[in-house]
C-alpha cells in the first residue's frame, strides 16, 4: 500500500461501508507486516506505527457514528 496518512477529517467524509473496507485493507496490511517483520524482511518499519494508528483511528470513527445513530434513535423513541 502506498504511503498515506489517515487524518480523521479525511475519514470522516467517507461513508460507513468505505470505512469498514479500508480496515479490512489495512488489517490485511498488518497482518502482512507482522510476517515479514518476523521473517526479517521488513523494509519500512515505520508503516506499522502508521497502520497501527490507522486502524484506532477508523474503529474510533465507526464506533462514535454507531453511537450517534443510537443516541438519535432513543431520541426519537422518548
Amino acid at each position: 500500500m502506498a504511503e498515506t496518512t489517515y487524518k480523521v477529517a479525511e475519514l470522516r467524509t467517507k461513508s460507513e461501508d468505505e470505512l469498514k473496507a479500508l480496515l479490512l485493507d489495512l488489517k490485511r496490511e498488518q497482518i502482512n507486516q507482522r510476517f515479514s517483520a518476523a521473517t526479517g524482511q521488513s523494509e519500512n518499519t515505520s508503516r506499522v506505527k502508521i497502520v497501527r494508528r490507522a486502524v484506532a483511528r477508523i474503529k474510533t470513527l465507526l464506533t462514535q457514528s454507531k453511537n450517534r445513530a443510537g443516541a438519535k434513535t432513543s431520541a426519537a423513541k422518548s
